[in-house]
């Protein structure tokens, strides 16, 4: 008898432990009774008949991902690389038929993804698979769930994540991509110039005429004052031409003053025969003379305006 005790207790201790069995979190466990399935169990603390019932699988419900690369061609015959990421999880009322229907889930997610990516890609050109990347993982996601909804799963969300043309073809888009930049850089540098160009004319013809009305407005008061010098040489009985004879002189020595006032500056005169020096000299003597006569004629005139100012 006290053999059989420790064996009754051991034998009790391991029905124990095979009658109870803990589910952990976010799965589901399906149990099966002599082959055929019975139940399906969630989380926590579970019970079975010993040796009658046994656990037949677990599955996740997670959110699972599976990334699939496919090779295919585009309209404009160039063969890319596109990675598609698909998001799926088994949805919990259907743990059954995700357990019996289907033993390879990922390899018939991936069948699909081959089947829909081949079917829509070669409709677009290169450009429009970049562009239009989102159509093509709604078109993926759109087929998944239709097909596998079936056998318990449902297709979460769809990416395309990557998209790899053939080398040469990338390096033919890049140097497409620099020369188009080039050329508008080029235009941009050619506005630039021409903006240069113009505002630097307008400045040219603003200063030009600021510059003659400068002249004009010098010339108007030159003429203004030679008209006033002639008026006052008139007011002392001096004519017309000797007035102009004067004031002539007078600018002439204006003139080589203001020459000889600049230490580095050089003036040569040369005429342009010997004849033509000879009557600029005579020119000169004459004038000389004129300013002489004029400058007595001045002076007596003056004189005679005191004389008749004492006498009144």
């Amino acid at each position: 008898m006290s053999i059989f005790l420790p064996i009754l207790v051991l034998f009790i201790i391991l029905l124990l432990f095979a009658a109870f069995f803990v589910v952990k979190q976010q799965t589901s466990a399906l149990v099966e009774r002599f082959g055929k399935y019975t139940s399906t169990r969630q989380s926590g603390l579970q019970i079975k008949i010993p040796f009658v019932d046994r656990i037949a699988g677990r599955l996740s419900l997670k959110i699972q991902q599976l990334d699939v690369v496919i090779e295919t061609k585009t309209k404009d015959d160039v063969f890319v690389k596109l990675k598609v990421s698909v998001q799926y999880k088994v949805i919990k009322d259907k743990v059954y038929d995700a357990f019996y229907k289907l033993d390879y889930p990922q390899d018939q997610i991936t069948s699909y993804v081959f089947d829909v990516v081949r079917a829509e890609v070669p409709k677009m050109k290169l450009d429009d698979v970049f562009e239009r990347k989102d159509d093509i993982a709604i078109a993926v996601k759109s087929e998944l769930n239709e097909a596998m909804l079936n056998y318990g799963y449902d297709i979460i969300k769809t990416l395309v994540t990557d998209i790899d043309p053939d080398l040469q073809v990338k390096e033919a888009m890049n140097r497409i991509n620099a020369s188009e930049r080039e050329k508008v850089a080029a235009q941009f540098e050619g506005d630039a110039q021409r903006i240069l160009i113009v505002e630097k004319a307008k400045a040219e013809a603003e200063s030009k005429r600021l510059q003659g009305q400068g002249i004009a407005d010098q010339r108007r008061e030159i003429a203004r004052g030679l008209e006033d010098s002639v008026k006052v040489l008139n007011n002392v009985d001096i004519n017309s031409q000797e007035a102009s004879a004067l004031i002539v002189v007078t600018q002439h020595y204006d003139t080589l003053q203001s020459v000889g006032a600049e230490s580095n500056s050089n003036l040569i005169l040369l005429p342009n025969s010997p004849q033509a020096g000879s009557e600029m000299l005579n020119n000169m003597v004459a004038s000389f003379t004129a300013s002489n006569v004029i400058g007595e004629e001045m002076k007596k005139a003056s004189e005679r305006e005191k004389g008749k100012k004492k006498i009144e």
